[in-house]
């Protein structure tokens, strides 16, 4: 239903022996799909837990749907909990684990296999529901404890790191799964997770967690292009950080001078700031560029480091005899590398639009 498991965490501090919360603050709208980024040990599943009423918080207020429920009991919050571990009971079937919540609640035999057939078919595990958990694969073990999450139809839905015991392409697949399960059911979730691309892929919208502290929420368009610390701009990848005065510059543009090389920036921002510029959005070149970009350098290439499918070249940028030459990073595909022939110490050209260039 339209309207229900909006979730509101208020000041919210939580102190444990490991891990503390300090001054939470979120706002998660009836059915988006919220994700919680950061490395390990920040204190996301801590958030998590904390919601679901598994730890007291030593300060704020836990709202769902406009209620106070900081002091209700977790089982009577209306949440599903998937940690990343599954915690399936292997002495039971799989039909049995995803029924268990459900004969908690006393419902009938009836209501509870016709609600078991319902998500078990629409998770496309309704074939395993005779199996027990050990015989099945990691993907299928997750999709039977997000099926037990979901069957009691919960009004909100915590997610643990669903997906990182998952190899690669099984990640993906259940990535997709997530999102067509979720444009279905409309369920309110709330995701952690410390892999930004998973992050970009499945949420609305993003809060990026440090040391027990929200440090910045925003669409994924606005995380990942739009940091506002260095640390969010490291966290999601964009590798190009530089610091330096902005001062005004020409045709509407500011300047901000590194060590005699002066890059063309679009900010309201004046004084002391930081720069960040994705290595996607840095073009390279055996060849002067022509293009509209109006950051247009030439420089060497100092270090290729090799990522699969998509290589990263560093290039010095030739500055002021007394700075250090800046290094911009950018990010190519193999093919790009193998049909230019880039190699260490080869002189190239880089460009990048000034609109690329995030002052924060």
């Amino acid at each position: 239903m339209k309207g229900y498991g909006s979730v509101q965490v208020c000041d919210l501090w939580v102190d444990l022996e490991e891990f503390h919360l300090r001054q939470v603050n979120l706002d998660v709208a009836a059915g988006e799909y919220f994700v919680v980024l950061g490395p390990t040990g920040a204190g996301k599943t801590v958030l998590l837990e904390a919601i679901a009423g598994l730890h007291q918080p030593r300060q704020g207020r836990i709202l769902m749907d406009g209620e106070d429920v900081t002091n209700v009991p977790p089982e009577r919050r209306g949440v599903g909990f998937v940690y990343q571990d599954y915690m399936l009971f292997p002495h039971l079937s799989v039909a049995e684990n995803i029924a268990f919540g459900l004969k908690l609640r006393g419902l009938g035999r009836g209501i509870i296999e016709e609600r078991v057939t319902a998500i078990s078919q629409l998770l496309s595990i309704d074939h395993l529901l005779h199996r027990r958990p050990r015989t099945l694969s990691g993907g299928e073990q997750q999709r039977v404890a997000l099926a037990r999450a979901l069957v009691v139809e919960p009004r909100l839905l915590l997610l643990d790191e669903p997906l990182s015991a998952l190899d690669p392409g099984m990640r993906e697949g259940l990535q997709r799964e997530l999102v067509r399960v979720h444009r279905e059911l409309d369920t309110t979730t709330i995701h952690v997770t410390h892999d930004f691309e998973e992050a970009v892929a499945l949420g609305d919208r993003i809060a990026v967690v440090n040391e027990g502290r929200v440090v910045q929420v925003g669409s994924p368009e606005e995380i990942f292009r739009k940091p506002d610390s260095e640390f969010v701009a490291r966290f999601v990848g964009v590798r190009n950080i530089f610091r330096g005065e902005v001062r005004s510059g020409e045709d509407g543009y500011k300047v901000l001078p590194l060590n005699g090389v002066e890059v063309a920036v679009v900010t309201g921002l004046t004084g002391r700031v930081h720069a960040s510029i994705r290595p996607e959005d840095i073009v390279i070149s055996r060849e002067p560029l022509q293009s509209s970009a109006r950051n247009s350098f030439r420089g060497r290439i100092v270090d290729i480091a090799d990522r699969g499918s998509v290589v990263y070249v560093t290039v010095r940028v030739p500055s002021a005899p007394q700075g250090k030459p800046p290094d911009f990073i950018s990010m190519i595909t193999r093919r790009s590398l193998e049909e230019m022939e880039l190699k260490e110490g080869l002189e190239v050209y880089i460009a990048f639009k000034a609109s690329a260039v995030h002052a924060f």
